[in-house]
């Protein structure tokens, strides 16, 4: 599994486009469609998580695993759905847009794992699904809590609402990705 890349320049054109579209939807203004020409934001290769964060309180994170769409397309329609239909917390209101932070993480391909614990923390995100039910944890999120690998798992079963060693169970699958993290400079 490789690491995902895009560069500098079509990370920021990526993080002005949420930015943009963060502001007018939750504005309620109209927008046109995207005209986005850069070759690696066309790119259907990743899946895109958007997190929206006000200070350190989580307003609203969604994403989508498998690409279905160019990049530009789903990290739009993620930032949308963050915005407003993340059922943990409240929708984001206009007297808040001026402290939200935006994070985009770009997934690498999903690839099964017969090893999760051999991965390393933090580099890593899982995708962990039994029984009809998933949970995924991106990789950084294993660093902000200071957890290992076992804790990581055990969190992405306990998110899919599963039992913390699900994972282990022969139906379960167990599946791995990089992440590029884009964090909004304000």
């Amino acid at each position: 599994m490789g690491d995902v890349y895009l560069p500098l320049e079509s990370q920021q054109k990526l993080m002005d486009l949420a930015r943009q579209t963060l502001e007018h939807f939750v504005r309620g203004i109209e927008r046109g469609p995207a005209r986005i020409r850069d070759p690696y934001l066309q790119a259907r290769d990743y899946g895109a998580f958007v997190s929206l964060h006000k200070k350190e309180e989580l307003r609203g994170c969604i994403g989508n695993c498998a690409p279905r769409a160019p990049l530009f397309e789903t990290v739009i329609r993620m930032t949308e759905a963050a915005a407003a239909q993340d059922h943990r917390v409240r929708p984001i209101a206009r007297d808040e847009l001026g402290a939200i932070d935006i994070e985009i993480s770009i997934l690498s391909p999903l690839t099964a794992t017969s090893d999760p614990l051999a991965l390393a923390a933090g580099k890593y995100g899982l995708h962990v699904a039994r029984e009809g039910r998933r949970g995924i944890l991106l990789p950084q999120v294993a660093t902000r809590y200071g957890w290992d690998m076992k804790t990581f798992i055990e969190q992405t079963c306990l998110k899919a609402e599963l039992p913390k060693d699900a994972w282990q169970g022969a139906d379960a699958e167990v599946l791995c990705f990089t992440a590029l993290i884009i964090e909004e400079q304000r």
